[in-house]
């Protein structure tokens, strides 16, 4: 497949026809030494595609993508990368919301992006080998038929009433995605510094919502989501408590009525 566009943007772009993984793959590939920073691969046929939280995540060929890049900038610290997911989720909002003008387009602590209130695209970020950097995973639903939908609250571009090809919704992915990084990384890797906390804050559609969380060890807290704080954790005001939780890592729901 010719990718002119993305390729443009990020030279170390590879195609591949069919991968059970573009994550796992660029995992092996780092651990072997094959990769270097901004390497990235991309598919139209992932076959044994992970969710969070474990969960399998499989799409029909050719109609989405999953591109996976890596971040390694040099002595980035393991804090700092705690930002990536966020950073990848705010960049496919952003691209996504320049092809879908006439709809909200929202990021969904800590990485999915829904196009008024359904599933679009989601994130999967994993360390290398060491902590020396990240892989950004990231799918996006191209052109999914209604019945083809792996959930309910899912959707396409297509059914949002773009079709703008993998070349172009790639590239404009790409290209907001390595600026955040240029900009998170001019900032010395300080997510304050970098303005980019404040950035995700304004455009994460989750804060100032009702919100339940199930916790990776089974336990659910209900409440309202108030902010992220400087590590990119979600702060919920616990209904149970009322104290403020500082959610690292979880599953989350927008809840619609009280």
């Amino acid at each position: 497949m010719h990718l002119p566009l993305s390729t443009a943007v990020l030279p170390l772009l590879e195609h591949l026809d069919e991968v059970g993984s573009t994550n796992r793959e660029l995992v092996a590939r780092a651990a072997r030494g094959e990769t270097e920073h901004l390497s990235a691969l991309v598919t139209t046929n992932q076959t044994a595609g992970r969710g969070r939280l474990g969960r399998e995540w499989i799409a029909p060929a050719g109609k989405t993508f999953a591109v996976s890049v890596l971040v390694a900038p040099n002595d980035a610290p393991i804090e700092a990368l705690s930002w990536m997911p966020l950073i990848g989720g705010l960049a496919m909002a952003r691209a996504v919301r320049s092809l879908v003008t006439d709809r909200e387009v929202t990021l969904k602590w800590p990485n999915d992006v829904q196009i008024e209130g359904l599933k679009v695209s989601g994130l999967l970020s994993e360390l290398v080998a060491g902590g020396t950097g990240v892989i950004v995973g990231a799918g996006l639903n191209l052109t999914i038929q209604r019945d083809e939908l792996p959930t309910s609250v899912s959707t396409s571009l297509l059914l949002e009433g773009a079709e703008p090809g993998i070349d172009k919704a790639l590239s404009r992915y790409l290209t907001e995605f390595t600026g955040l990084v240029e900009q998170f990384t001019a900032a010395g890797l300080d997510p304050v510094r970098s303005g980019i906390a404040d950035v995700v804050r304004a455009e994460c559609g989750t804060i100032g919502r009702r919100v339940r969380v199930e916790l990776p060890d089974g336990a659910r807290i209900f409440g309202s989501a108030e902010t992220i704080d400087d590590e990119g954790r979600l702060v919920v005001r616990d209904d149970a408590n009322g104290l403020l939780q500082h959610v690292a890592a979880g599953d989350v729901t927008h809840l619609r009525y009280e």
